[in-house]
């Protein structure tokens, strides 16, 4: 089986992102159970319209199957994954222990993530770990891409070879934090950033230019499908940071076609976002089948 998953090992994001293409990923859930199809159905709707495939690690600490697992199926089926951690779940030896295994099992593109609070979930009264937060999870895969752990012990075995990204928030509601944040991020080693969903491409813009300018790493814009007025508004008061303007919820409202408009919508977010920045990240939850049409609505074509 490791034979047959290195043999599918792709490299197209590290090599879009290093030769400035308009990169394109989306996120795709693990399944909340043991049968892959339905993740790997989706996924394979987005082959040859995205550059990776974003696997959530317990996202909203929502129990699912293994980021790594679910990864390293993708893998095996020619997908390209890009697989979260997040350091709620383990602590330093268990993230350094799973970062090991993507490595070998040829997962090299890892988001780095610091966690949802478990009291967001499905299991509120489990303990989260938080050994590491998002930084510091950065500043150990470089060291582990320098052949030494956490403690500067040498790792015996070969060292790494991932590509890692962060997240980032351009509608942070505090500039010099969110400056302090990305700069951090980018010293510790972060190669992409993926952003939150965006609804203010003003603030966008401004992030762009003014803190993000020069960095020369890749920024991609969070795209969200909004299905319709209500699903608009719940993720208004459920997501923190999130302000979905209300002329897209009356667009949506009026419309006769709620989940058309929304699709509409993400394609001109999409079309707006590449004037901007070097790529998008696709988010449309249950219905990961609409990117690719999305994505022909915006004009934006076969990745290679």
């Amino acid at each position: 089986m490791l034979d047959t998953l290195k043999s599918t090992a792709l490299s197209s994001f590290r090599s879009a992102a290093r030769s400035g293409e308009f990169l394109v990923t989306a996120e795709v859930c693990p399944p909340k159970g043991g049968n892959p199809e339905h993740m790997l159905k989706m996924a394979a709707t987005l082959k040859g319209r995205v550059h990776a495939v974003n696997i959530t690690d317990g996202s909203r600490a929502v129990l699912r199957m293994s980021s790594l697992i679910a990864s390293a199926i993708l893998l095996q089926h020619g997908i390209e994954p890009i697989c979260q951690f997040a350091c709620r779940d383990r602590n330093r030896i268990g993230l350094q222990a799973d970062l090991m295994g993507a490595h070998a099992l040829g997962i090299h593109n890892i988001l780095a993530l610091t966690g949802d609070p478990v009291k967001a979930g499905d299991h509120p009264d489990c303990k989260g770990v938080f050994d590491l937060e998002a930084v510091r999870l950065l500043q150990v895969i470089q060291k582990l891409n320098l052949g030494v752990d956490f403690n500067e012990k040498p790792l015996t075995d070969g060292a790494l070879d991932l590509f890692t990204g962060a997240a980032v928030d351009p509608q942070c509601a505090s500039w010099s934090g969110l400056q302090s944040r990305f700069e951090k991020k980018l010293a510790a080693g972060a190669q992409f950033f993926q952003s939150q969903l965006i609804t203010d491409f003003d603030k966008l813009e401004k992030f762009m230019d003014a803190i993000a300018s020069g960095c020369n790493k890749p920024i991609l814009a969070g795209i969200f499908l909004l299905k319709s007025a209500k699903n608009a508004e719940f993720i208004n008061r459920v997501v923190p940071g999130v302000n979905i303007p209300q002329h897209i919820i009356d667009r949506l409202a009026q419309a006769k076609e709620p989940l058309e408009e929304g699709m509409k919508i993400a394609a001109e977010q999409v079309q707006t976002a590449r004037q901007l920045c070097q790529g998008v990240h696709m988010m449309a939850v249950k219905r990961e089948d609409l990117i690719a049409p999305i994505l022909d609505m915006a004009g934006v074509g076969v990745v290679r």
